[in-house]
């Protein structure tokens, strides 16, 4: 057998109707509709319901974005996260740790809106820290190890 001789097998492919194509078609004159009525017309816009008062017409109106939809995330800042215990690794005694020098060194991939410093792990090195967030523990460990916290 070739690639040339391939063919679907016997009723895999079907014939479409073919509308409006004469009386012995079995489908020609009014296609298949038949005839007057709403179903024998063009199509109907959507959100018609028949004659029925619609859906977006017996809801109320509702403007602007409720607190809710605020706080579902439309507004909410998205940080790019890191632990004390990564800085203890990779930062030397007294470096100046800034969003950017974390971006060159790869511990983080993108800076998103920011960047918050989480409080995992341990600290025994005096850094300088600068980010956009603190978490209340990693502000007390980098504290602790006689370093200071900078809030961009």
């Amino acid at each position: 057998m070739h690639a040339g001789e391939l063919k679907p097998p016997p009723g895999a492919k079907k014939a479409r109707k073919r509308l409006g194509r004469g009386m012995g078609s079995g489908l020609g004159k009014t296609s298949g509709r038949g005839i007057k009525g709403q179903k024998a017309r063009t199509n109907v816009r959507p959100g018609f319901e028949g004659g029925q008062t619609p859906l977006y017409r017996r809801l109320r109106k509702r403007r602007g974005l409720s607190k809710a939809a605020r706080n579902i995330g439309i507004f909410r800042r998205t940080y790019a996260e890191v632990n004390v215990g990564r800085l203890e690794e990779r930062f030397d005694a007294g470096a100046q740790v800034t969003p950017d020098l974390l971006l060159e060194r790869r511990i983080l991939r993108k800076l998103n809106d920011g960047v918050r410093v989480l409080g995992d792990g341990q600290l025994t090195k005096a850094l300088t820290v600068r980010a956009h967030h603190f978490t209340a523990a990693a502000r007390q460990k980098i504290e602790a190890a006689g370093g200071t916290v900078e809030v961009i």
